[in-house]
């Protein structure tokens, strides 16, 4: 076996970071991941770039923001000159496989994915949209020649023993291996959120977030599935740590848990995802093994920008100088490192928006243009998270922010900017009588 770190990245679909117990979820629906995340590293501020699943699909593969990589909404698929982290962990003699969703290939084709659109991946059983092939208790997948492969038990289940079949398998090289559930999105030809047998019920009547007990939306008759999923996501997330630990692979293996965005639950828009509020952007994040064994809780904002290139790093892999995040390896070996104080957000398809977070604040711009980028925006958004974490109280036009707005549109554009867009012109929204509220100067830098 080489001396290098094997890899594997377990994505979920559309899940929530509040469902984890460390977000404060009583429901103890990932004691997995929970459990994993206080042994090896807790990523406890981790964002998406794009709540969406073709762009968000496609900063994890290649390190770039949407509108860099090319597919900036859904239908447009991964350039066939990408380079991804298969090619750079196949050109280091790594091994590279892709199990589950794939949603970068060509928009026509739901099943089957052409070989110049898989991303350079060697082993491949997949399917492009694998909402629309397949459905809680029939999962169909495509192999690397094409052919139609139905694989059984609950679909979590059914691609985590594929996962652990191509494990299984022994091997001289170090492998890279891309895992990416359809859990817990929603069975779209159904709208419901379709859990495993017995498992919905546990769940009816259950604690719902804040910000969902308080918009409602669809939660009301969805979150008891929605949870099902999730905890059967973290059962098979423990089964596949354990085969690691049963092939005696766990201590040489890096595994990275994230999903592609949250879920709103259609209280931000008219469906679940697309909007720049929290609900959206924020994701659970935790790596093990490697350099993340014992590397504690990291509240630093990370992106998913990030995690390419913090994957190659910790793989002992140079990070391309293309790539537009930065390895959070530094931050492992000294919480003081130099690291940006907010993340960048583009948001498509509902709107085309921009946002900018901080720790406490989150600016937002919205244009109608179906476009990757505006001209021109407007201000739509303004949140105090430290006051209103839930995001229900919007701020912008208050009297009593224009300095905060003022100073996170700065911080807006120069992110705009070094991520390869035009500066743009925003127009600033009317002001609005704020009461009795008042923010002193050094807030605003907070």
């Amino acid at each position: 076996m080489s001396s290098r770190p094997n890899v594997v990245v377990f994505l979920t679909d559309q899940q929530r970071w509040d469902t984890t117990g460390p977000h404060g979820c009583p429901l103890e629906l990932t004691p997995n991941l929970d459990r994993i995340g206080r042994a090896g590293t807790h990523f406890a501020s981790s964002f998406t770039c794009q709540p969406l699943c073709t762009p968000a699909r496609a900063t994890l593969q290649t390190g770039l923001y949407p509108t860099t990589a090319g597919p900036w909404r859904n239908g447009i698929p991964l350039p066939d000159d990408s380079k991804t982290l298969a090619h750079h962990f196949g050109a280091a003699g790594y091994e590279t496989a892709y199990i589950g969703k794939w949603h970068l290939g060509d928009p026509a084709v739901r099943g089957p994915v052409e070989p110049r659109y898989r991303g350079g991946y060697d082993y491949w059983l997949a399917a492009n949209a694998l909402e629309h092939t397949s459905d809680a208790y029939d999962t169909i997948v495509y192999d690397g020649t094409g052919a139609r492969v139905r694989l059984p038990g609950y679909r979590v289940d059914a691609l985590t023993d594929a996962a652990i079949r191509y494990l299984a398998v022994p091997r001289e090289q170090p492998f890279y291996l891309f895992v990416s559930l359809l859990e817990p999105h929603h069975q779209n030809r159904r709208d419901d959120y379709p859990a495993p047998e017995g498992y919905a019920e546990r769940y009816r009547g259950a604690w719902t977030p804040p910000d969902l007990a308080t918009l409602g939306g669809t939660a009301y008759r969805q979150l008891p599935g929605y949870y099902g999923m999730i905890k059967r996501i973290d059962e098979a997330y423990g089964r596949l740590l354990e085969t690691l630990t049963s092939l005696g692979l766990r201590d040489d293996t890096i595994v990275l848990f994230t999903s592609d965005h949250g879920n709103h639950f259609k209280t931000r828009n008219d469906e679940y995802k697309r909007s720049v509020h929290d609900a959206s952007i924020r994701v659970p994040t935790v790596a093990t093994g490697g350099v993340f064994t014992g590397g504690g809780q990291v509240n630093q904002l990370i992106s998913h920008v990030d995690l390419p290139p913090t994957l190659l790093d910790a793989a002992g892999l140079p990070v391309p100088g293309e790539m537009q995040g930065r390895s959070v390896v530094p931050l492992l070996r000294n919480r003081g490192a130099d690291w940006p104080d907010d993340v960048f957000v583009q948001v498509s398809e509902s709107e085309t928006a921009r946002a900018v977070r901080t720790q406490r604040w989150k600016y937002g711009v919205t244009a109608p243009d179906d476009a990757p980028a505006a001209e021109r925006y407007d201000e739509a958004y303004l949140y105090d998270l430290m006051a209103d974490p839930d995001e229900l109280d919007n701020l912008i036009g208050y009297q009593s922010h224009g300095n905060v707005a003022d100073r996170l549109r700065e911080r807006l554009v120069r992110r705009m900017t070094a991520a390869g867009e035009k500066e743009p012109a925003i127009t600033l929204s009317p002001e609005r009588p704020s009461g009795q509220r008042l923010i002193h100067p050094e807030e605003a830098l907070s």
